[in-house]
């Protein structure tokens, strides 16, 4: 009896990537995204990470062009500063479909075999930020809704970029900039007046200073990347976008505090208050500071920053005068526990005590 013929479907085959495949796969991400990727962009994400080499799968159709696409991508984390729970946690990104195969059930495939991926690797968990229109699918898929996260957004000068920004939530925003300018003048008096008196230098590469820093600051947050030396030379010394400033705040030859900032691109006057460690609440008022008026030099009309609801980094960001935006740009935070019983697994269900900035978020820029 003859065997019923393969559909077009059912002959789509999704393949682990390698480095050699980066092209193909940009070419992907130009068809489903309206943001830009810089030259280079997937190989500095993909291949080059000290943490190792992200998962990243396509799915083919029969004559080999690439339709949809998977990445999860390694940092490593630990629960409450403790070295035992040190693991491998994948946070996913570039999930994309061609707009001409959407709704076909390929993104299913290719979450779980990137999972099974994640699992021969012996990676603890993974989580991710997706956007509304995927969110559901994950959850459909097993994964867990775990948190939010919530922008933020400060307003440095009352002008038409600023008034812009603000009437994206309402006529009434904009019409009210020149107030809520003065009201985060009020604010950043304030943090001035806590902040301790360190020197200021840029930072041209992070040193091991840094790592001692994190081992720090770890044990007071349940779920935190390490932020090591290395790491950070990776992800925003030598990126592709070049937007990144990052300054060191010091005490004598002692590192109290760095902040990253990522500056307007050409033609734009959105700053991003981008990652910030400190090991005390005066440095930390310091570090801000110091973004925000690197920014404000910068030509930034507002600053923007990301922070999961509830958390420690949501809550500075209010006291330092930013304000939290509407329900309508709230995104969920997802978990996939792929070793159940791991203990950073436990820690990562609980986003209020995760130390996790939009330096943590997978794409190298914000907005």
């Amino acid at each position: 009896m003859a065997q019923p013929a393969e559909t077009k479907d059912e002959q789509i085959r999704v393949v682990l990537c390698t480095s050699s495949e980066r092209e193909e796969q940009a070419r992907l991400y130009a068809a489903c995204f309206k943001k830009p990727l810089p030259d280079g962009g997937l190989r500095w994400r993909y291949d080059s990470s000290p943490a190792g080499e992200s998962v990243s799968l396509v799915a083919r159709e029969p004559d080999g062009m690439a339709i949809s696409g998977y990445a999860c991508s390694p940092r490593i984390a630990l629960a409450s500063g403790d070295e035992r729970t040190l693991a491998f946690a994948g946070e996913t990104g570039d999930v994309m479909t061609h707009p001409e195969w959407r709704k076909r059930g390929f993104f299913s495939r290719l979450d779980r075999a990137a999972m099974d991926e994640a699992r021969r690797r012996g990676w603890a968990l993974a989580f991710g930020l997706p956007n509304r229109r995927s969110a559901h699918i994950f959850l459909e898929l097993g994964w867990e809704r775990v948190g939010s996260v919530r922008p933020q957004l400060f307003v440095l000068r009352a002008d038409g970029a600023s008034k812009a920004a603000r009437a994206k939530e309402g006529r009434w925003k904009g019409w009210t900039t020149s107030f809520e300018a003065a009201r985060c003048a009020r604010e950043r008096a304030k943090l001035v007046a806590r902040a301790a008196r360190l020197q200021v230098e840029p930072i041209r590469r992070f040193d091991e200073r840094v790592t001692a820093l994190s081992a720090a600051v770890e044990p007071r947050f349940g779920f935190m990347v390490r932020r090591s030396a290395e790491y950070l030379n990776w992800r925003f010394i030598g990126t592709p976008s070049g937007l990144h400033r990052a300054f060191a705040l010091l005490d004598g030859a002692n590192l109290a505090a760095y902040v990253v900032v990522q500056v307007p691109r050409a033609g734009e006057h959105n700053g991003f208050l981008v990652d910030v460690l400190a090991r005390d609440d005066a440095a930390l008022a310091a570090a801000l500071e110091t973004g925000l008026a690197e920014l404000e030099r910068a030509g930034a009309s507002v600053v923007e920053a990301t922070a999961l609801e509830g958390s420690w980094w949501a809550n500075e960001l209010v006291r330092a005068g930013f304000a939290p935006r509407g329900d309508e740009h709230l995104l969920s935070v997802i978990l996939h526990p792929i070793a159940a019983e791991h203990p950073l697994v436990a820690a990562a269900r609980d986003t209020t005590r995760w130390y996790f900035t939009d330096g943590d978020r997978d794409d190298e820029t914000v907005g």
